[in-house]
């Protein structure tokens, strides 16, 4: 019984607060909105800057294409860039693809190990419905 107890705790503290999932259900209306009007069939950038006009309409704190230094043992070797940082604790990758590939999930949680953040949106628009297109990734 103490190790359902233990398993209960450790998922909750890896849960996002309440104020990230908040920014993540906007994030994911917004998205629905645009996927709404354009559908399928775009190239990735179409998409990034409709979700920036849409993030911007609904008042939707965001940094787009946000560097991100990535380090090694402390040594400073590069830069990545996330597509939106929203209120600045939840990363928001999209894509446009036939269908999300397991390195797409490696990346998105390589931005979260780097950034500490608790909770990224990997977004795929190239889907008939977006609901199908949404993955939701923890940071462990």
């Amino acid at each position: 019984m103490e190790t359902n107890r233990q398993d209960a705790k450790d998922a909750k503290r890896r849960e996002p607060s309440e104020e990230v999932d908040g920014l993540a259900y906007a994030v994911i209306g917004a998205a629905i909105e645009v996927h709404r009007l354009l559908g399928p069939g775009f190239l990735e950038e179409v998409y990034h800057k409709a979700l920036k006009v849409e993030f911007e309409m609904r008042g939707i704190p965001h940094k787009f294409k946000h560097p991100v230094a990535v380090t090694y043992k402390g040594h400073p070797i590069g830069e990545g860039q996330l597509d939106f940082l929203v209120g600045d604790v939840l990363i928001i990758e999209l894509k446009a693809v036939q269908n999300l590939a397991p390195i797409h999930e490696s990346q998105v949680m390589s931005y979260l190990k780097m950034t500490k953040h608790p909770l990224a949106l990997l977004i795929n628009f190239n889907v008939p419905i977006l609901k199908q297109g949404i993955k939701r990734i923890i940071l462990f």
